[in-house]
C-alpha cells in the first residue's frame, strides 16, 4: 500500500530524527538517493549536461547537493539560482550546498541572468533537477520560476521532481497557477497526498520513493492508495459450504425505459462482485434476462424483490421511483446516478444502514452546491465535504477516483489503476453493480469501493490495450482482474 502523510506530520518526523543524527546527516541520506536516482534514469553520467533550478530552502539545497554528486561522476552541471537577492546581491540558497557543487566542477548563475532567454539556460540538457520549492511551496510558481519550468518542459530534458514538483500543493493535490510538469518525483520519507490525487499527480510523473528512516505515527495518514495485495486481501472467497444466498444477495434499481442498457450494465458488474446472485427490480426486466437470465427479475419493483444484502440504485433510472423504499431498507445501499438527484442528507444520515453514494464530478458539484471546476480542482476536499455532510461513504469518479469515509479520520483511498478510455457512456454503470455487490458479499462501503474501483481499473486497462473500450467490454474483463489480482486463487 502506498501511504501518504500530510507536509505537517512528515516535517515533525524529520526533525525528530535530525536530533538523533549528526548534522546534515538526513539531507546527506536523502540527496545520495536522489543523486543516485538521476544517475539511472541518465544513458550515462560522465558527459551528461544537467542543469539544477535551486530556489532559496533545503528543497535547492538537496538539488544543489545532488547536483554536486552528480558533477564528482563526470556530468557537467549548472545551477540557475531563483532565491530572492540577499543582503550581499546574491540569490539566497542553501550555501553549503552550493560551495559542494563548486567544489566537484559545477557552475552557477542567478535566474536574472537567464531571464531574457531562459530556453538558452537549458539548451542542450539531458536532465533538469526541479529544486525550486518542495512540500513547503504555495500557489502557483513565481513568474521567473515559471518561466524556467515550461523551458525545462520544452527542452526535451529528462524532468526530476525533488520531492513534489514545484507549484503543487502537498497536501490537498490542488495546482493553483504554474507548476512544474515532471518526468519523474524522486519524494522523500513518505508519499504526500499531492503526489496521489489529481489534478497534482499528473504533474508529478514517475513516483519514486526513498525510505530515509523517518518513524511516522500509526493512524496519521491523510491518503493511500491499495496494491494487489492489498485488494486480494479484501476480495469475497466463498467456502465449501457456501451457497447463493450465503454469498449474499444485491438488489439492482435501474434503468428505465429510455435507459434499459444503464440496467444490463449495471447488473452485469454486480454478476462478477462476488455475491451469490442479483435481484433486478425495474421497468428493464426483459433486457436484462435476455443478457443475463441467470438474473432473479421482479418488475413490481424493490418491495417484491425478497430479501437481498445491499441495494444498488440509480444508473439510468430516469424518473422511475424506488430512491425512497430503497433508503427506508436496513442494509446498506449505493446511490449512483439519477438516484443522486435531490438526495436529502438528513434523510441519508438517518439510515440505520451505510450508504455509498459514487457521483462523478458533476454529480458531487450539484450536491454540494458548487461548480464542476471547484470539484475537479480539489477533489479531495469535495470527497470528503460530501462524506461529512451525508454521512456515508463518498466513492468520487473521475481521473483520480477518491474514496472516502464519514469518519474524518480514516485516510481517503485513492485508486492507481484505470485508464482514459475508461470515460465512455456506462463504465460507471458497471462500477456500481460491482461494488453493491462487494456490499451484499460482506464488504465494509470504504473497502467495497476501493477494491471495486481498482478492478475496475484493471479491467479497463486489460479490456483497451491501448485501444477505445465499450462499457460492456470493462464487464467481460472483470474475472480476468480479479483473477490478476488473486492469482487466481
Amino acid at each position: 500500500m502506498r501511504t501518504a502523510y500530510p507536509v505537517e506530520t512528515v516535517r515533525a518526523a524529520e526533525a525528530a530524527l535530525m536530533a538523533k543524527l549528526p548534522e546534515g546527516a538526513l539531507m546527506q541520506r536523502a540527496v545520495a538517493a536522489l543523486a543516485a536516482a538521476c544517475a539511472g534514469m541518465l544513458p550515462r553520467v560522465y558527459g551528461s549536461r544537467v542543469v539544477v533550478l535551486a530556489g532559496s530552502g533545503d528543497n535547492g539545497g538537496d538539488a544543489l547537493y545532488a547536483g554536486a554528486r552528480l558533477a564528482r561522476r563526470g556530468a557537467g552541471v549548472t545551477a540557475v539560482l531563483l532565491g530572492s537577492p540577499g543582503d550581499d546581491g546574491r540569490p539566497k540558497v542553501h550555501r553549503p550546498a552550493l560551495a559542494a557543487l563548486t567544489a566537484a566542477g559545477g557552475t552557477s548563475r542567478p535566474a536574472s541572468a537567464v531571464a531574457g532567454d531562459p530556453a538558452a539556460a537549458l539548451a542542450g540538457a539531458d536532465l533538469v533537477l526541479d529544486g525550486i520549492t518542495g512540500i513547503g511551496g504555495r500557489g502557483g510558481l513565481r513568474p521567473d520560476a515559471a518561466a524556467l519550468a515550461r523551458a525545462a518542459r520544452d527542452s526535451g530534458a529528462l524532468l526530476v521532481a525533488v520531492d513534489l514538483p514545484s507549484g503543487v500543493d502537498a497536501d490537498t493535490g490542488t495546482v493553483q497557477g504554474e507548476a512544474v510538469r515532471a518526468d519523474a518525483t524522486v519524494t522523500f520519507g513518505a508519499y504526500k497526498p499531492g503526489l496521489l490525487i489529481d489534478p497534482a499527480r499528473e504533474y508529478a510523473g514517475a513516483l519514486r520513493l526513498v525510505d530515509i528512516g523517518l518513524d511516522l505515527p500509526a493512524g496519521a495518514a491523510a491518503a493511500e492508495a491499495l496494491q494487489h495485495e492489498d485488494v486480494a486481501g479484501l476480495l469475497p472467497r466463498p467456502a465449501a459450504e457456501s451457497d447463493k444466498y450465503r454469498r449474499g444477495v444485491v438488489g439492482v434499481v435501474a434503468g428505465s425505459a429510455r435507459y434499459p442498457g444503464a440496467a444490463v450494465l449495471c447488473v452485469s458488474g454486480a454478476l462478477r462482485g462476488g455475491a451469490g446472485a442479483v435481484r433486478y427490480a425495474g421497468p428493464a426486466g426483459e433486457a436484462v434476462l435476455a443478457r443475463h437470465p441467470e438474473t432473479l427479475v421482479h418488475p413490481g419493483g424493490p418491495a417484491e424483490a425478497g430479501r437481498v444484502q445491499s441495494w444498488v440504485i440509480g444508473p439510468g433510472l430516469g424518473d422511475t421511483p424506488g430512491v425512497e423504499a430503497v433508503l427506508a431498507s436496513e442494509v446498506p445501499v449505493l446511490v449512483d446516478a439519477d438516484g443522486l438527484r435531490l438526495l436529502d442528507p438528513a434523510a441519508v444520515r438517518a439510515r440505520p444502514a451505510p450508504t455509498l453514494l459514487t457521483p462523478h464530478a458533476g454529480e458531487a458539484a450539484a450536491l454540494l452546491g458548487a461548480a464542476r471546476e471547484e470539484v475537479e480542482a480539489g477533489r479531495l476536499a469535495a470527497a470528503r465535504e460530501l462524506a461529512a455532510t451525508y454521512g456515508a461513504t463518498v466513492l468520487l469518479k473521475g481521473s483520480t477516483t477518491v474514496v472516502a469515509s464519514p469518519d474524518p479520520k480514516e485516510p481517503v483511498r485513492v485508486n492507481p489503476t484505470g485508464t482514459p478510455w475508461l470515460a465512455t457512456a456506462g463504465s460507471g454503470d458497471v462500477l456500481s453493480g460491482l461494488a453493491g455487490s462487494l456490499l451484499a458479499a460482506g464488504l465494509a462501503p470504504r473497502d467495497a469501493a476501493s477494491a471495486a474501483a481498482y478492478l475496475h481499473g484493471l479491467a479497463a486497462r486489460r479490456a483497451a490495450r491501448g485501444a477505445p473500450v465499450a462499457a460492456y467490454d470493462v464487464a467481460e474483463a472483470l474475472p480476468g482482474a480479479w483473477r490478476d489480482v488473486t492469482d487466481g486463487g
